[in-house]
């Protein structure tokens, strides 16, 4: 899709018959996780209309490494979040005064962290002399940096309970980082986290609504899942998302999956706008009870082959017998394993990469605060 902004557009009131009031934010979006999520979620309450600015392939691999997922592939994604209203394509890797003002935004936001190009400067010092640099808090406990690592190294650290119960590969210990934005902050599960991906808000399906119950582990939320519950809006209007455990996760995938941990695909699975709601640890083996509850009326799968529950059963049998199963295919070739097997592919780039950006940070912070 084409770069379009309306420079009227900036002049609409919002309801309360004020300027509206636009604001930018930029970013590789490579690996899309709840921490990007929540950067845009902050940046949105900063005004009243969104634009995000997605870097291009050649922009990321020239000032930071090859990007993991292509950029058409970061577009969707980003689009895809329910707190942007608009996709710049392309954005160029510093931003300008000249690009806000071409853009009609009044400012850019960013993280409290600070990006640094190749050659060790502010990639917003420019912006932020203008006074048109807004901060929110960086999100701790995740970061591209750190997924990279977990599929480099295929370790199991991150899980929650049961851990001893999964399958392993192989653990291998990491060095610590000394950047204190790519080090490996601890993830905390919080109730007001969950109300902020929420937006505050409760939603419940309205009569003649017709609900779609998804279920799976939704690891590394990617552009195949956008794709799968996209296709899943043909089938009704109200999108239940069932999370499963860890434990069952690792149970059909096996090694050393889930990459992320329950809680952690739980939020990037509530910022995607095609979500209406999601079951924190649904049982694996779709049941009665679960059915009627949130009134399901279709129980929609991919094309991925079904695993049987530990006993043997069909975990999709009961929604078989009321005739409300449905395989639908997403239409993308892209999976989970596709991404742990791209980064395999190229992991001496992606630990170069990883350690060259530890060290611009480290360098950059030694000269802001000298």
């Amino acid at each position: 899709m084409a770069n379009e902004t309306s420079p009227s557009s900036s002049a609409a009131a919002n309801g309360t018959g004020r300027k509206q009031v636009r604001i930018y934010c930029d970013g590789c979006f490579d690996l899309v996780h709840f921490g990007h999520a929540n950067a845009i979620r902050q940046a949105k309450r900063l005004g009243d209309y969104l634009i995000v600015g997605v870097h291009s392939d050649a922009d990321i691999k020239k000032n930071k490494g090859p990007p993991i997922m292509n950029q058409e592939e970061r577009y969707k994604l980003v689009r895809a979040i329910k707190w942007v209203d608009e996709v710049y394509e392309g954005a160029p890797y510093s931003c300008s005064v000249e690009l806000l003002e071409k853009l009609n935004c009044d400012f850019c936001a960013h993280g409290d962290d600070i990006s640094f190009s190749p050659d060790g400067t502010d990639v917003y010092g420019i912006v932020k002399k203008a006074g048109k640099l807004k901060v929110y808090k960086r999100t701790q406990g995740i970061s591209t940096t750190d997924l990279v690592g977990r599929m480099l190294l295929m370790t199991k650290q991150h899980f929650g309970p049961h851990t001893e119960e999964m399958q392993d590969c192989e653990d291998v210990k990491s060095s610590v980082p000394k950047s204190p934005f790519t080090g490996s902050f601890p993830f905390l599960a919080t109730s007001e986290r969950i109300v902020e991906f929420s937006d505050g808000k409760v939603k419940k399906p309205q009569p003649g609504d017709t609900v779609v119950y998804v279920a799976g582990a939704f690891d590394m939320f990617h552009v195949g899942h956008v794709d799968f519950l996209e296709k899943c809006m043909t089938l009704g209007n109200f999108i239940i998302v069932g999370l499963h455990n860890d434990w069952d996760v690792n149970h059909y995938k096996g090694c050393n999956y889930p990459i992320m941990n329950l809680h952690e695909r739980m939020l990037s699975v509530m910022a995607c706008k095609y979500v209406s709601e999601v079951v924190i640890g649904a049982p694996y083996s779709i049941n009665a009870e679960l059915l009627d509850q949130f009134k399901v009326d279709v129980v929609a799968h991919g094309r991925t082959p079904i695993k049987l529950d530990r006993d043997g059963s069909d975990p999709y049998l009961v929604p078989k017998q009321r005739g409300i199963f449905k395989t639908i295919p997403s239409g993308s070739q892209l999976t989970t394993a596709t991404i742990v097997e791209r980064i395999i592919a190229n992991a001496l780039e992606y630990q170069d990469r990883n350690s060259s950006k530890e060290e611009r940070e480290v360098t950059g912070l030694s000269k802001n605060s000298a």
